[in-house]
């Protein structure tokens, strides 16, 4: 049976992170939606467990990072430490505090902070807050057979309890994992380096096991022995824990029914009561799709790019996929937008996956088993200064992993066109130190304001222009006019703090609906309609300007 063609701006093909990040943007832009997922419900497999602080700020932009805090089965003021030790009931070889940024209060660098949660928790709050969004509309137990673009749109062939349904839409998104079939159906493939190494998640639950160690509370333990080197920690209420041996044997399996007894070994406590409630096998890859895009078609997340997820990466980099589309998507459906918008997708994209995925591999060359030394769980006076000596490295390795701020919010974004460069030099990468930068293509600096706002949450949700001070009379009309004459949405900003100033280093910085700088100078320049069509994806060309970031700004 086939039901009738229903119609719908976009279709995305998967229910996870990636897809519900995608509708939500689309949703809260007015822009109807289809989310088409083939299990019966979101979360039915736990993976990620970081939501990291630029997440959480899209999060904070939709209004429900709240909510997110109020999921968190540990809750918010559980320390985010990780724990090196031998053995979860062993020895103690040291430990990093407030690893990912968990930590409530105000930081200057970022307007929400990271968040352990699990992945089916992060999904749950998504879902519900996609749904309640007019236009969205989520289809479960509803798999893709087949989709046929042409120049008007793409028709979609779905499969629901055996009834076949097709969807007319504009355009289709492929967020379906890391076996897309989107991403086949496009004659995309993957490459780069497959199986870096073969891994297992384990759920399970043990009570009273955050008791019977004495390591003290910790979001994760790293166990470095060399019988079983492996990941271990709180997951969920209910005495819930995950368990990952990192580097096992070729051709070793593991099911529900092996994993009590290599627990047992790998924390050694052979009494410990444990419930497997599930196993999930998965290989560490770095792949990334040779193309993002067929026409209408898209890819996001883990259709087009997959790493190891030391760091904690992959979940986070996916939803800001789904951002980056989604504004550029709607931009187009709107009128505002240019065929450019959407062609900058895969070129703002693909640089960052690269990027972000070599500091996922650099973290997967310093396993557990990797920091191991012989007579690292004896005892005596010998053995507890090789622990100490052993213990500082793995600080240094694992900084790396835990501590990756100029990662998450200092990434660039280079040769773009719908981004006007102003000359200054990209600064260099440091995984560590942020270094905020009002330069084009860099996430716009964050500030607090003296009302205890964030500055982020005046932006609006088309362009923003900050006037940061002392800016010349008229220029906001001219602004204004501009923007209605080309139909572009902008909302104009102008702070109080003379702080802003000094920290864009130019009298006017134009924001995306991302967050993300697309222009900045001190003087707005006399073809305003140029730069709101470049930025905006309508055209090739506009002037640049020419703010060098090192110079102060005196006229």
């Amino acid at each position: 049976m086939v039901e009738e063609d229903s119609k719908t701006a976009v279709v995305i093909v998967g229910a996870g992170p990636v897809g519900l990040a995608l509708a939500i943007e689309l949703g809260h832009r007015g822009v109807p939606c289809v989310v088409i997922e083939r299990n019966d419900r979101v979360g039915h497999a736990p993976r990620a467990k970081t939501t990291n602080v630029r997440t959480r700020e899209h999060l904070r932009r939709w209004g429900i990072a709240d909510a997110l805090g109020q999921a968190s089965p540990l809750g918010l003021d559980y320390p985010s430490h990780v724990m090196f030790v031998t053995r979860l009931g062993g020895h103690s070889l040291g430990r990093i505090e407030n690893a990912m940024y968990c930590a409530q209060g105000k930081n200057p660098f970022y307007s929400e902070h990271a968040q352990w949660i699990p992945q089916y928790a992060v999904e749950e709050v998504l879902r519900a807050h996609a749904v309640s969004l007019p236009g969205v509309e989520i289809r479960f137990a509803t798999e893709l057979d087949s989709f046929v673009q042409d120049g008007g749109g793409v028709t979609v062939r779905t499969v629901h309890g055996g009834a076949v349904a097709t969807l007319r839409c504009d355009y289709l998104v492929g967020a379906d994992g890391a076996r897309s079939a989107v991403r086949t159906a496009i004659g995309a493939s993957m490459q780069g380096s497959y199986g870096l190494s073969r891994n297992y998640n384990i759920v399970f639950r043990s009570p009273g096991l955050a008791v019977r160690h004495a390591h003290g509370p910790a979001i994760m333990y790293w166990q470095i022995n060399q019988e079983v080197p492996s990941l271990i920690g709180p997951m969920d209420r209910g005495d819930k824990w995950f368990f990952m041996p990192t580097q096992l044997p070729d051709g070793v399996k593991v099911t529900a029914e092996d994993a009590p007894a290599l627990i047992r070994r790998a924390t050694g406590m052979p009494d410990l009561e444990i419930d497997v409630l599930s196993t999930d096998e998965w290989v560490a890859s770095r792949l990334i799709a040779d193309k993002y895009r067929d026409r209408r078609v898209f890819l996001a997340g883990d259709a087009c790019h997959l790493h190891p997820p030391f760091g904690g990466y992959g979940m986070n980099m996916g939803i800001s996929d789904g951002v980056d589309l989604g504004w550029k998507i709607a931009a187009v459906l709107q009128g505002w937008g240019g065929a450019r918008l959407l062609d900058s997708y895969e070129q703002e994209r693909r640089p960052v996956h690269e990027f972000v995925m070599d500091e996922a591999v650099a973290n997967h060359a310093a396993l557990g088993g990797n920091l191991w030394q012989p007579e690292l769980e004896d005892d005596g006076e010998e053995a507890k200064r090789l622990r100490a000596k052993v213990g500082a490295r793995i600080q240094s390795a694992k900084l790396r992993e835990f501590n990756t701020l100029g990662v998450v919010l200092g990434y660039q974004i280079e040769d773009s066109p719908v981004i006007i460069e102003d000359g200054t030099e990209s600064p260099p990468r440091d995984f560590l130190n942020y270094v905020p930068s009002a330069r084009p293509g860099s996430l716009a600096p964050h500030a607090w304001l003296h009302d205890g706002s964030s500055l982020y949450d005046h932006f609006g949700p088309g362009f923003t222009l900050l006037a940061t001070s002392d800016g010349k009379p008229g220029d906001v009309a001219r602004a204004h006019e501009s923007a209605d004459r080309l139909g572009v949405p902008l909302t104009v900003i102008q702070p109080r703090e003379p702080a802003l100033k000094a920290l864009y280093r130019a009298r006017y910085a134009l924001i995306r609906p991302d967050q993300h700088v697309a222009w900045r100078g001190n003087v707005l320049p006399n073809q305003l309609d140029a730069v709101f069509a470049r930025i905006a994806g309508r055209c090739g060309t506009a002037p640049r300007s020419h703010t060098p970031a090192a110079v102060p700004i005196d006229a």
